[in-house]
């Protein structure tokens, strides 16, 4: 369904490859990286904002609703005890009625990515290193 590729020399600066498009990831400078991309949190955020406004759209547009300019805000935290947790805010330009709201909001529930989140998924992991 979905691959990427990934490089990295030296440092925390990573080359990302998918499909045809290449973008960077990075850590902030305050831990230590570039701060020459977003850092796999803010990435991980981009899924989730992105995923929701698409999944958004495509609903719309087979219900024949105007949706106008969408935005979405996520943001990861972590309490001092290690509970995590993301909060998301959609915001819609356009008039809605009650029902369409809470079905849109239904909706954001229901977005593929938001259920990979929510459910887990395992990862299974194979490392291979250069002989010595």
């Amino acid at each position: 369904m979905a691959t990427v590729h990934l490089t990295s020399e030296a440092g925390y600066r990573q080359e990302i490859r998918a499909r045809t498009h290449s973008f960077t990831a990075d850590e902030p400078e305050s831990l230590g990286g570039t701060d020459s991309g977003p850092s796999p949190y803010e990435l991980l955020l981009a899924a989730l904002a992105a995923c929701t406004s698409l999944t958004l759209r495509m609903y719309a547009d087979r219900k024949g609703w105007e949706l106008g300019r969408v935005d979405v805000d996520a943001r990861f935290t972590r309490s001092e005890d290690g509970a995590e947790s993301i909060t998301r805010e959609v915001r819609l330009s356009a008039p809605l009625d009650p029902e369409q709201q809470a079905r849109l909001a239904e909706i954001c529930e229901k977005t593929p990515v938001t259920k990979t989140l929510k459910r887990g998924t395992p990862i299974e992991t194979t490392l291979r290193a250069a002989a010595l």
